[in-house]
């Protein structure tokens, strides 16, 4: 057993823990974070799927040392991150609901966090970035083209909520408030 440190969801954690053990185990059982699933073991699902420094990661088969140092964040994690929408849920929480993705829902916590990844580094992602970057995130039930919808949908709410924040600014700025919100 080893001391490892890690950052969780904008937390230091100390975990004791064997090096070789799967982040994904730390996550759920030492930590009882449960959000994460456990779906092949073997990184091929992509329910496992967190951010490790803003990357898209499986975490099955990460060991937890890989990770020492480190920000991790989970599902749990991600509306505290950027994204959020009024309902104070991420924006891609948001999405999944008006788009109804969900089915049996074992495989969503992956799926949106790879379609944060994606948005974090393509705002406007094509038909093609979605399929290339959610490649690897399986769904029993096919929702697929639900998911795509629903990613094109929160990238649309996102330049939206932009666009009205830079309107309000420049308001603002014309009304002598010095970019005060």
């Amino acid at each position: 057993m080893n001391d490892i440190t890690l950052r969780v969801n904008g937390s230091e954690r100390k975990v004791s823990v064997s090096p070789d053990t799967p982040l994904l185990w730390v996550l759920r059982d030492t930590l009882e974070l449960s959000g994460t699933k456990f779906g092949c073991g073997a990184g091929l699902c992509g329910a496992c799927t967190v951010h490790i420094d803003g990357d898209a990661v499986r975490s099955c088969s990460t060991p937890v040392s890989q990770v020492a140092g480190k920000s991790v964040t989970t599902i749990e994690g991600l509306s505290a991150s950027e994204g959020l929408s009024a309902s104070g849920l991420h924006i891609l929480q948001a999405a999944w609901i008006a788009e109804e993705v969900p089915q049996c829902g074992y495989c969503q916590t992956g799926q949106i966090m790879s379609a944060a990844a994606l948005l974090k580094k393509t705002p406007h992602p094509t038909d093609d970035q979605i399929t290339q970057a959610m490649n690897g995130n399986l769904c029993r039930c096919g929702t697929y083209e639900r998911i795509r919808k629903a990613i094109h949908w929160a990238a649309d709410a996102a330049n939206n909520a932009r666009r009205e924040t830079a309107k309000n600014r420049f308001q603002d700025e014309e009304h002598g408030n010095g970019g005060a919100q």
